[in-house]
């Protein structure tokens, strides 16, 4: 399929107001074109009326056939002059009693009225009038106001259009101005938002909305970069540990069971690089908008009630009890359910004080919406550091004793979970309780 080339918008408006005005014009041309006609054609049929008027009072004043000589004299005056009129008087068997004398120069535009007298001889018979008025001079003067019409109504059309054109590339430049912005941005600087101040005032919304953009943009870069930097600094310990554990064991001859504690340790490693990498993998999943496989969950309570039980080891060594508050259920993804809580559970944990209790707290909702929130007691956590909570590899300085065991990706496998059932997530903490909590849709998709 050819691609449709982008068309030019001040070519386009300038076409379209050219053609609007030269059809407002031309509407209005044929308006004073159709009403000069019809007045100069009023004007005609009164002149011809007129005439007529005047006719039939020259032959009422005679008495006979011997005043026939006074009328004609009457008549040539009257008619002397008026070389655009013309008349021809018969009596019956086509007897001409009068006509004007011939003009030169015939005109195709002529209007014509023909009457009928007593005649003042006969009262039987009648005169026949025959009366003609050459309209060439109001024909010309009305071809002459068309051309002028037209012409004017061209001129218009073109000076709207050039004017057009003119304010359209007026209008856009200060959007020129902002494609040089635009083109100006570079990874070092895509953050910065673009000027505004000179646009008008329907294009405010645009330029705001583009800023919102380059302000996610911006933050999904220096996420980036700093995903890509946990990344390697996850990666480096890990692999670091291995090549030194291996450089060293192939050193110097070693028993099969000092080789044995090598790869056993080594095997731990590459175990949490294999868990490093399939939660990168499922993020990237995620991300990409891969949803929920879901399907009815009779209780949330119950399936709670598993994941703290394969918690139940790391619980007894912290020394912290679990309780259970609320119930509900929906369709949901059940498997990522208990990873979510996993996570949570695991982190509320490793926080909790020695001798308090976890809640986890399963609310639904009147919209069909259910929250699953776990909290601990123990150290508060910064208002300054709850917004970054749920970003990937992002640790509070506190946890990185738990670097070991941890990667920093926990929670925001929790957010993604929820993201996949069109929920999302909440962090509070305050006077030493904090909650972690998300929002799950329990409709059917």
């Amino acid at each position: 399929m050819k691609k449709r080339s982008p068309r030019s918008l001040g070519r386009w408006l300038s076409w379209w107001l050219g053609v609007q005005t030269f059809m407002g014009l031309g509407l209005v041309c044929i308006v004073v074109y159709v009403a000069t006609s019809l007045n100069f054609s009023a004007r005609q049929d009164e002149e011809l009326r007129h005439k007529q008027q005047v006719i039939r009072h020259l032959v009422d004043e005679i008495a006979g056939q011997d005043d026939l000589a006074s009328l004609r004299h009457k008549l040539d005056d009257f008619f002397f002059g008026h070389t655009d009129l013309s008349l021809r008087l018969t009596e019956r068997a086509d007897a001409l009693i009068y006509t004007t004398a011939p003009t030169a120069g015939v005109s195709e535009h002529q209007r014509r009225i023909a009457f009928d007298i007593p005649s003042p001889w006969a009262r039987s018979t009648t005169l026949r009038a025959e009366m003609a008025l050459d309209t060439g001079s109001d024909a010309e003067l009305l071809k002459r106001l068309a051309w002028t019409l037209l012409a004017s109504a061209l001129a218009g059309a073109g000076i709207v259009s050039a004017g057009g054109a003119w304010l359209v590339r007026r209008a856009l430049a200060p959007v020129h101005d902002l494609a040089r912005q635009a083109a100006a941005l570079a990874p070092e600087n895509v953050g910065q938002p673009l000027d505004g101040s000179a646009q008008a005032e329907e294009l405010q919304p645009l330029v705001a909305q583009f800023n919102a953009l380059l302000a996610r943009l911006e933050s999904a870069y220096q996420q980036l970069e700093g995903f890509n930097a946990d990344v390697a600094h996850e990666l480096r310990t890990p692999l670091a540990t291995l090549i030194g554990e291996t450089e060293l064991a192939l050193s110097r001859e070693r028993s099969v069971a000092d080789l044995r504690e090598v790869l056993g340790s080594n095997l731990e490693d590459l175990h949490r690089l294999a868990g490093l990498v399939n939660d990168m993998l499922f993020l990237s999943k995620a991300d990409r908008g891969e949803r929920a496989r879901r399907e009815p969950v009779g209780s949330l309570a119950a399936l709670a009630a598993e994941v703290i039980e394969f918690h139940d080891a790391s619980l007894q060594e912290a020394g912290v009890a679990v309780r259970i508050r609320g119930d509900a259920r929906g369709i949901f993804d059940a498997a990522l359910l208990r990873r979510a809580l996993s996570n949570l559970l695991a982190n509320a944990t490793r926080f909790a004080e020695r001798g308090s209790v976890i809640d986890v707290v399963i609310e639904p909702a009147p919209s069909g919406d259910v929250q699953l929130a776990v909290g601990n007691v123990g150290p508060t956590i910064p208002a300054e550091h709850l917004p970054r909570l749920f970003d990937r590899f992002y640790r509070a300085d506190r946890a990185r004793e738990h670097g070991d065991t941890n990667h920093g990706l926990g929670l925001s496998i929790v957010a993604a979970i929820a993201r996949m059932h069109g929920g999302s997530t909440f962090a509070h903490s305050s006077a030493g309780r904090t909650t972690v909590s998300f929002s799950l849709s329990a409709g059917n998709h």
